[in-house]
């Protein structure tokens, strides 16, 4: 069940190819689109390759990344994913879903977010909380 840990990879290129297939032009938007997606998934793929086999797509617990973009943020892959989604919409050009994308995908990453430090806490204990305090997001 390896491949079930990359599963939005193929839904994050689809989306990006749907896009410069059917609603690409050379418009301020869809550059900027496509230059925070671009972003957003080097980043994205760098915090999923850095996280190791720690990655789970439920949280748990096996060791406490401290290093890489995890020196900076808890959550790199819940923070560039979103860049980089919110840039494909940007892109496409259609107001509805990027307004319905970024009132939804904060509040469920958060909700994410915090199940995974209780997770964390709870395993790590201080180590954890010190990691928290010395990071962002």
């Amino acid at each position: 069940m390896k491949w079930l840990l990359w599963y939005d990879l193929p839904i994050l290129l689809g989306i990006a190819a749907a896009v410069v297939r059917y609603s690409w032009a050379w418009d301020a938007h869809h550059v900027i689109g496509m230059t925070m997606a671009a972003i957003g998934f080097a980043l994205w793929f760098t915090a999923r390759i850095q996280l190791g086999k720690s990655f789970a797509v439920r949280a748990k617990a096996h060791a406490l990344v401290t290093t890489g973009l995890y020196s900076k943020f808890r959550n790199p892959i819940y923070l560039f994913g979103g860049l980089a989604y919110g840039g494909l919409l940007i892109a496409w050009g259609k107001a509805a879903p990027l307004i319905f994308f970024f009132l939804v995908y904060p509040s469920y990453q958060i909700l994410r977010a915090k199940k995974e430090a209780k997770i964390l806490e709870a395993a790590f204990g201080d180590e954890y909380r010190r990691y928290k305090a010395s990071t962002w997001l």
